[in-house]
């Protein structure tokens, strides 16, 4: 039951009394009781439709990528048993960008949660998407046309290079699949100072950021879709085509990177999709970095300790480390590893993998190792982004 009380009132105010009245409210508890319960059920459909998307998207995916890489090794195999080594390269490079594109791909996954690890450097966007311009020329095909109208005296923005070129290859290929018959795509940088007001309609503080603006002339979005298209796993595309991670996965790394994401679109009229980034104080980097260590001097017979679970990676990384002319000594497990340790044998160098088997991950192993070299230095590698390796406690943060 639910009761009310309401004062009754004289013409001068004073209360004389009062009112009460009780309703049965079992019928309403009950619908609302009901209504919790579909509202319940609507959100499981809606997750199990998600997880649809998602495993046919990736088996697709990652499908063809297999594919690529198997069917490239199992001719490189066939050429090399008959004797024939001419043109081998093109099987080699093949495979590898079919791996670069899974990589990729696991790369989105992470992001659309904002979990990749990020590698952030003052870069030049307009030299970036310079270098980009074949690529995406090639991606999007005869029938488009791309035109880059850079910003002169762009200012420079801390970013992860390698992921804003992803952005911007999602964003042309969905530009492109937005004119079937072919179009014409924009791609234009600009500096932006955001007041008040337009830092609000962005969802950013206010400040200088610089923008880049993909605009495709196809058949824009309706309202209720371009609401929704940052969503993960949200496409439009039919099951199997694409995993709904792309758009989702250009909002990780634009809010990861302290910038945001926006979309205009009317149905008919095409679509612009821009993403904010602040503005770096400084200059770009250049290639030093690299250039020295490319520059560094051959190994001279260092031993280094790999310890990681799966044999193919522990096997490559030998090959790896070999060629470079070090000397190499694996572990498929903590407990192998400490042995080698224990046994006085040269180590310089340990390399573990974060999370291993066996009841010591990789921060265990390391520990142990110190306590019984403490001068040992030590090299973690893992599968995992960065900050889920902390948050699973194999690392501090």
């Amino acid at each position: 039951w639910e009761i009310a009380y309401n004062p009754i009132r004289a013409e001068d105010g004073r209360i004389i009394g009062a009112f009460h009245h009780a309703v049965d409210v079992t019928d309403r508890l009950r619908e609302q009781a009901e209504l919790t319960d579909t509202q319940e059920a609507l959100r499981q459909a809606q997750k199990m439709e998600a997880v649809g998307q998602l495993t046919g998207g990736l088996a697709h995916d990652f499908n063809n990528l297999l594919t690529g890489m198997m069917g490239n090794i199992e001719m490189l195999q066939m050429r090399v048993a008959r004797g024939r080594l001419e043109d081998l390269d093109r099987f080699v490079l093949a495979a590898q960008g079919a791996g670069r594109r899974a990589a990729s791909l696991t790369q989105r996954l992470l992001a659309f949660s904002r979990r990749q690890t990020l590698d952030p450097k003052p870069t030049d966007v307009n030299r970036l998407i310079a270098g980009m311009e074949d690529l995406l020329r090639r991606t999007v095909g005869p029938s488009n046309t791309i035109e880059v109208v850079g910003a002169a005296g762009l200012w420079t923005a801390n970013i992860d290079a390698g992921q804003l070129e992803n952005a911007l290859l999602n964003l042309c290929i969905n530009a492109r699949d937005a004119m079937p018959d072919g179009g014409r795509i924009t791609i234009e940088t600009a500096n932006k100072w955001l007041d008040d007001r337009a830092a609000r309609e962005r969802d950013l503080p206010p400040g200088q950021y610089l923008s880049v603006c993909v605009t495709d002339t196809g058949t824009g979005m309706a309202p209720e879709i371009a609401d929704r298209v940052f969503e993960p796993f949200f496409t439009t595309k039919p099951l199997g085509e694409g995993t709904g991670l792309g758009l989702s996965m250009i909002y990780g790394f634009a809010r990861q990177s302290n910038g945001q994401v926006r979309v205009y679109s009317e149905l008919g009229s095409g679509t612009t999709i821009c993403i904010y980034l602040p503005r770096h104080l400084g200059d770009a980097a250049s290639g030093d970095d690299v250039a020295a260590i490319a520059a560094a001097s051959a190994a001279t017979g260092e031993t280094i300790l790999v310890v990681d679970d799966e044999a193919t990676i522990r096997h490559l990384i030998d090959e790896v480390l070999d060629e470079a002319g070090y000397t190499v000594s694996g572990a498929a497990d903590g407990a192998a590893g400490i042995k080698v340790l224990q046994s006085g044998a040269r180590i310089e160098l340990l390399i573990t993998d974060v999370g291993l088997p066996g009841g010591m991950n990789g921060r265990q192993v390391a520990d142990a190792a110190r306590a019984l070299r403490p001068g040992l230095k030590v090299l973690f590698i893992t599968g995992y982004a960065e900050n889920a390796a902390v948050g699973n406690g194999h690392l501090e943060p």
